[in-house]
């Protein structure tokens, strides 16, 4: 009896994880990048499946927000996953959707340690120096003024 008890729990919660699966494909196609993003990062602990739907999304025809949340997603897989997930990266190089090949060049760089650069702020100098210019009044008296430059790290 504790045999059929098994059976019926074990089917219920492969109902429950094929329902769930169903929910986080639906997210990850959705049009909203946040929720795309946090769909498949929820997918890329789902191992094998999470990495079947990911490949799906990347591969298909689908809208350049799913195919940029689905390569986050397999950035974000960990353990014995990440060497698949690589290898799924270096196919969307040979795919033929310039949009699949795009957004596997742009992960594949960041996987392999890039970092991306910030739009900057124009004119500003980076460096927090004081920079000391010279203004010119009207009456042609020349006065120095100190301004000084900070940069954030953000």
């Amino acid at each position: 009896m504790t045999f059929d008890n098994s059976k019926s729990s074990e089917r219920r919660r492969d109902e429950a994880t094929v329902e769930l699966l169903k929910k986080l494909r639906d997210k990850l196609l959705s049009n909203n990048i946040s929720t795309a993003r946090q769909a498949a990062f929820n997918l890329s602990w789902k191992q094998e499946d999470g990495l079947v739907i990911l490949k799906e999304a990347l591969f298909g025809n689908y809208p350049e927000t799913a195919k940029k949340a689905a390569a986050y997603g397999l950035r974000s897989m960990n353990g014995r996953m990440q060497k698949m997930a690589l290898e799924v990266h270096e196919q969307g190089l040979k795919h033929l959707d310039r949009t699949t090949k795009a957004v596997c060049v742009k992960s594949l760089y960041l996987l392999k340690g890039g970092v991306l650069e910030k739009a900057g702020f124009g004119g500003r100098h980076p460096s927090g120096k004081l920079i000391i210019k010279e203004i010119t009044k009207k009456n042609g008296i020349k006065t120095k003024v100190t301004e000084e430059k900070t940069h954030s790290n953000i």
